[in-house]
C-alpha cells in the first residue's frame, strides 16, 4: 500500500526502474541512498530505509556538510528498497525522465528513543549515516507553514567530527557514481567510467556471510534439476520458514562460467537465445549458478504472463526481468548442501550492484498468511514458503510449499470449439489428469485475440483425434466440437468452481511450453476445493459480521447478492459504478471507491471513460457481485448512463429527502405529487425505496439529451413544484432552509453523479436495502416500508415491479 503512489506514476513497461515487491520492515541493518537526478532540473534525492520502503525527499541544492546550511528537502512518494541499487536513464515522457546517478549510499542508524516512524510523524527525524560523501549525524525537520501545498522539510548537518565549512562542505559538486564510478554525462550516454569506480568502497555494509564449507562443483556441471514446491492450501506460520512472493513467469537456471552465461528452462532446454539480454547481464557476475524466474512487468509493475509470452513471440525481450531467489554454486563451489539462509545471504551479496535487469528476491519470516494476503493484494501469483535451514533438493518435496492467490492454474487441453464462424477458437475444453484417467474441468471461453489464434490453432489441428479424451463427465454438446490429444498445457485464470468441480468464468492466458501434460496436477498436496456450494468466489473470513448488531455476515452478503443478482445486474450492467466498502463492519471505517485497487478480482472490471483520467469500476455478472461481497461492499451506486454512451443519460432521478420533522404521510403525499407531475409531462415514473428516510422517483429516458440538458430539466422540474408550494418544498441543500420541508434533490443528474442501485444493501443499522417497488405499496403504507437483507422474502425477490422500465423510455423535452 505504501508504494501505490510510486507505482501509479510509472509505466514499468517503459522504464527500467524497479516496481518493488512487498518487503519486511526491519529495525537493524538499515541503509540510506542518495541519487543525483537530472530531470526537469538537477537535484538530489535522499532516501532513508524505514518500514520496508525508502522514505524519500528531493533536495534541490543537495546536501551540505556545513551545519549553517539548511537545505530545503521536499518529501515525495515512498520508493521500493530495490530502488537503492538503481542507476541509469529514465525515458523522456516518463515520470522523472532524465539521468539518475547513484551518488551515495551506506549504513543508516536512527537516533533518539522513539521509533523512526514516530519521529517522522512528529517532523523531527535524527539519523547517522556512513556513506562516501554524507557521514555523521543529520536531521530532517519539517517546516510548518500555512497553505503549504508541498511537504517541505529542512536537511541540516549536525556539528560533529564530519562537519565542514567553506568549499570542503560543498559535496554536492561531486559528480561520480559510488556504484559505477561514472559521471552524469557518462550515464546519460550509457558509457563506461573513464576513471576507476568507488562503488566497492562505498557499498553498504552487510552482515558477515558465514563461510561454511562448500563442495567443489565440476568445472563443466550439467544442468541441475530444479527444486519444486508442493501446492498447499495455506502457507505455514512462523518458525523455520521464510516466505517469498511467487512470480508469474518462466523458471530459469542461469549458469555462468568464464564470463559466459547459459540460461536453461526448468526442463533443461538451452534458452539463452530467448533471454539474451539477461544472459549478457549475468555474465559479469563471476562463476555461479542462479535459480530464478524471468518475468514481464506491466505498467503497474505487476508480473504479466501474457506479456511475457508476447515478448518472446515478438522477440522483444529487452524489458524482461530476472528475479533470482537461490544460489546453487559460486566460484566453482557447490552450495546446494548449505542452508537456504546462507545461500540467500551469499546471493544478496553477489547481486549487490548487479544490472537492474537482475534482481534479488527478498523474503519474510513473519506469519505466512499475512505475507500471502499482501502478495495477493499486490497482484502477485502467490507465495512460496521455504525451510530456512534446508538444503537445495532437486525435485518436488515438502521443504518448499507454494500457496497461490485464487484463480490461476495449468490445465491440459482436450478439445476446442471453433466458434460460430467455424474458423477461430470459441473455447478450449480443458481437464486434469486424475490417476490413469483424464477428467473434464470446463470450458475456457475468452482470451483469444488474433495473435493467439494464429499461433494456437495450427497446434490444435495437428493433435486432432476422433474421440473425446475425457472420461466420466463430458462437455456439453456443441456443434462442431473438435477433440485433440491431451498434450498442450494452458495457463488459465478463473473466478471459481461450481459445486461439481467445473471451472467458472475461465480465461486463456497462454500456453506453457515449459511444462508437459503429465506434470499438470502433480504438485497438488491436496485436492483443490474452491468455492463449492458457497458460490464462485472463495470468501476469506466468511463469518465476519459486517452488520454486527444484526448478525449479518460476509457470507450472508454474498448469498444475498447471488439471490438478487440477476435483478440487480439489470441496473448496473454496462454502467460505471462506485462502491462503499465496510471491511470491518458498519461501525468502523467506510471506504468509498470508484477505481481499482491492487489485488481486486478480475471479475470486477475496469471501464475507461472519456474525460476521466482513471478507469471506473464495472460489474457485469453475478460472480462479480460475489467478488464485491468478498471486499465487504455494502453499497453500489451507478451512473445514469451506460459506458458506451456515457455523455447521454438514459434516466433521471428525483430524490425526496425529508427533514426529520416531516411526517411520513407528508413525504408520501409529496412523492405521489412528483409522480403525477412527471406523468402529466408524458414521462413514466418508477418508485424506489432508498433504504433510508427518503424516496427516489426514477424516470427512464431515451439517451438523447446530454448531461447539461438533463440536469437543467431536472432543476426546472423541481423548481416548478417548489415555487408552487414553498412551505413544503425546497431545492437547495442548505440545512437552515430545509427545516420542516422536503428537499427535492435534482443534483444526482449531473455528469459523474450516482444514485443508489435498486436491490443494493445500505451501510446502515438493520442492513436495509434499496428496493424497486410498485406505487401501490406506497399508496397503502402508513409508515416507511423497510426491507433488509434478512427479511426480504422469496416472493419479493422474484417480483419485478419495474419490468416495463426499458419499454417506457422517452426522449427528454422541455415545456
Amino acid at each position: 500500500m505504501a508504494l501505490r503512489t510510486y507505482r501509479k506514476k510509472r509505466d514499468f513497461t517503459k522504464t527500467q526502474e524497479p516496481s518493488g515487491g512487498p518487503r519486511a520492515a526491519k529495525d537493524k541493518d538499515a541503509h540510506f541512498v542518495v541519487h543525483k537526478h537530472d530531470a526537469s532540473h538537477l537535484h538530489f534525492d535522499l532516501r532513508l530505509e524505514m518500514n520496508g520502503v525508502l522514505k524519500s525527499w528531493a533536495v534541490p541544492k543537495g546536501p551540505s556538510l556545513d551545519p549553517a546550511d539548511k537545505r530545503l528537502a521536499v518529501e515525495v512518494e515512498d520508493h521500493p528498497l530495490e530502488y537503492g541499487g538503481f542507476e541509469g536513464s529514465i525515458p523522456k515522457g516518463q515520470y522523472g525522465g532524465g539521468t539518475v546517478q547513484l551518488w551515495d549510499r551506506g549504513p543508516l542508524h536512527y537516533e533518539g528513543d522513539v521509533a523512526p516512524s514516530t519521529a517522522l510523524k512528529k517532523g523531527d527525524l535524527k539519523f547517522t549515516v556512513d556513506g562516501e560523501h554524507m557521514r555523521g549525524s543529520w536531521a530532517l525537520v519539517r517546516m510548518v507553514r500555512r497553505n503549504e501545498k508541498r511537504n517541505n522539510w529542512l536537511l541540516i548537518k549536525h556539528k560533529d567530527a564530519y562537519a565542514k565549512t567553506g568549499k570542503a562542505a560543498d559535496i554536492a559538486s561531486i559528480d561520480e557514481s559510488v556504484k559505477s564510478g561514472r559521471s552524469m554525462a557518462e550515464i546519460a550516454g550509457d558509457k563506461p567510467a573513464k576513471k576507476s569506480a568507488k562503488a566497492k568502497k562505498a557499498a553498504p555494509k552487510k552482515q558477515a556471510v558465514k563461510k561454511a564449507a562448500a563442495k567443489k562443483l565440476p568445472r563443466k556441471a550439467a544442468f541441475i534439476k530444479p527444486q519444486l514446491a508442493t501446492l498447499a492450501e495455506h502457507p505455514p506460520g512462523t518458525g523455520d520458514w521464510i516466505h517469498e512472493v511467487k512470480f508469474d513467469g518462466y523458471r530459469v537456471q542461469c549458469q555462468v562460467r568464464d564470463g559466459e552465461a547459459v540460461c536453461y528452462s526448468r526442463k533443461g532446454l538451452d534458452w539463452t537465445h530467448r533471454f539474451s539480454e539477461i544472459a549478457e547481464d549475468c555474465s559479469g557476475l563471476g562463476d555461479c549458478i542462479l535459480d530464478g524466474e524471468v518475468v514481464a512487468l506491466n505498467a503497474r509493475g505487476e508480473t504479466d504472463f501474457s506479456a511475457l509470452q508476447a515478448a518472446l513471440s515478438e522477440e522483444k525481450t529487452d524489458k524482461l526481468v530476472y528475479y533470482v531467489f537461490d544460489l546453487l554454486a559460486e566460484g566453482g563451489g557447490d552450495l546446494r548442501e548449505l542452508p537456504l539462509s546462507e545461500r540467500k545471504a551469499r546471493l544478496e551479496a553477489l547481486l549487490d550492484g548487479a544490472p537492474n535487469r537482475i534482481r534479488y528476491v527478498s523474503h519474510f519470516d513473519e506469519a505466512g498468511e499475512a505475507v500471502l494476503k499482501s502478495a495477493c493484494r499486490m497482484a502477485f501469483e502467490g507465495v512460496v514458503s521455504k525451510r530456512a535451514e534446508a538444503s537445495y533438493q532437486s525435485g518436488r518435496n515438502a521443504s518448499w510449499l507454494k500457496t497461490k492467490c485464487r484463480g490461476r492454474e495449468e490445465f491440459v487441453v482436450g478439445g476446442y470449439w471453433p466458434g460460430s464462424s467455424g474458423k477461430g477458437i470459441g473455447a478450449l475444453l480443458v481437464g486434469l489428469p486424475q490417476g490413469k484417467s483424464f477428467a473434464y474441468k470446463g470450458r475456457v471461453g475468452t482470451g483469444y485475440n488474433q495473435a493467439v489464434v494464429s499461433k494456437l490453432l495450427p497446434q490444435l489441428r495437428k493433435l486432432k483425434v476422433k474421440a473425446s479424451p475425457f472420461e466420466g463427465t463430458q462437455p456439453a454438446s456443441l456443434k462442431g466440437l473438435i477433440w485433440v490429444k491431451p498434450q498442450l498445457v494452458a495457463e488459465v485464470e478463473y473466478a471459481g468452481w461450481t459445486a461439481d468441480g467445473i471451472l467458472r468464468q475461465a480465461a486463456f492466458k497462454g500456453l506453457r511450453d515449459d511444462k508437459s501434460a503429465a506434470e499438470v496436477g502433480q504438485d497438488r498436496a491436496r485436492k483443490v476445493v474452491a468455492s463449492g456450494k458457497a458460490g464462485a468466489v472463495v470468501l476469506t473470513n466468511p463469518d465476519k459480521k459486517l452488520w454486527p448488531d444484526d448478525g449479518v455476515t460476509k457470507a450472508d452478503l454474498a448469498a444475498y447478492f447471488r439471490a438478487v443478482g440477476p435483478a440487480l445486474l439489470r441496473f448496473i450492467q454496462g454502467r460505471p459504478i462506485s462502491i462503499l466498502r465496510i471491511p470491518d463492519g458498519i461501525g468502523a471505517q467506510q471506504i468509498f471507491q470508484r477505481h481499482r485497487m491492487g489485488g481486486m478480482s478480475a471479475l470486477i472490471e475496469d471501464v475507461k471513460l472519456s474525460k476521466e483520467r482513471q478507469p471506473y469500476l464495472m460489474v457485469n455478472r453475478v460472480e462479480g457481485l460475489e467478488a464485491l461481497a468478498q471486499l465487504g461492499t455494502a453499497e453500489l451506486h451507478a451512473w445514469g448512463a451506460t459506458a458506451d454512451d456515457i455523455e447521454r443519460p438514459d434516466q433521471f432521478t428525483i430524490d425526496l429527502d425529508p427533514d426529520p420533522a416531516v411526517s411520513f404521510a407528508d413525504l408520501k403525499k409529496a412523492t405521489l405529487e412528483v409522480r403525477d407531475h412527471l406523468e402529466s409531462l408524458g414521462f413514466a415514473a418508477y418508485l424506489k425505496l432508498t433504504g433510508g428516510k427518503g424516496l427516489h422517483v426514477v424516470t427512464p429516458l431515451e439517451p438523447a439529451a446530454d448531461w447539461e440538458r438533463t440536469k437543467t430539466f431536472a432543476h426546472q422540474f423541481v423548481s416548478t413544484i417548489a415555487e408552487a408550494d414553498p412551505k413544503r418544498f425546497v431545492t437547495v441543500a442548505t440545512k437552515a432552509r430545509r427545516k420542516g420541508k422536503i428537499f427535492l434533490d435534482y443534483l444526482r443528474n449531473g455528469r459523474g453523479a450516482t444514485a443508489i442501485v435498486p436491490w443494493s444493501p445500505r451501510a446502515r443499522p438493520g442492513a436495509p436495502i434499496s428496493l424497486p417497488v410498485p406505487w401501490s405499496l406506497l399508496e397503502k403504507a402508513r409508515t416507511m416500508p423497510v426491507f433488509t437483507i434478512k427479511t426480504l422474502k422469496a416472493a419479493e425477490k422474484a417480483s419485478d415491479p419495474w419490468r416495463n422500465f426499458d419499454k417506457d423510455r422517452k426522449p427528454l423535452k422541455f415545456k
